[in-house]
């Protein structure tokens, strides 16, 4: 059952999260000592090891969820926490872009970048998974019932 509709999907949102150690979460202009920086916040930066940790999880969970094909129970409770993970990752992310905001000096015209949405799409991509998984779950159930 490894190639079914659900292990694409894991794949994917895997990719996706891995994708955030090459893009920047958030980007932002400050002046400091009157010079004007651009700073850059990404999940490997110096000051960024949780968000760097989480990222790690949300990229292994799902491709170690793959290959537990055989067991569908234990492949469901995995994508349940991989989405648990990819929600904790994007809350501690939200955290330290409000931090971020509120320091001092206060940077001044702050973007988004292509990272910060990138779990959000890799969560859609969890959820279509578990959609998978329940309608094998399903299939197989209603298989049995013909015996």
């Amino acid at each position: 059952m490894i190639q079914r509709i659900q292990s694409i999907w894991l794949l994917l949102a895997s990719l996706l999260n891995s994708g955030l150690f090459f893009f920047n979460i958030y980007s932002a202009h400050q002046i400091v000592n009157g010079t004007d920086m651009l700073v850059n916040m990404r999940v490997n930066g110096p000051d960024e090891f949780l968000l760097m940790l989480l990222d790690l999880a949300i990229i292994v969970l799902p491709l170690f969820t793959i290959f537990r094909f055989k067991n569908r129970k234990q492949q469901r409770s995995l994508v349940g926490l991989c989405i648990v993970a990819d929600i904790s990752f994007t809350a501690v992310m939200l955290m330290h872009i409000a931090n971020y905001t509120h320091q001092n000096p206060a940077p001044i015209n702050g973007s988004y970048g292509i990272a910060s949405v990138l779990p959000t799409i890799a969560l859609v991509f969890l959820f279509l998974a578990l959609k998978g998984i329940n309608r094998d779950e399903k299939l197989v159930k209603s298989l049995d019932r013909l015996r």
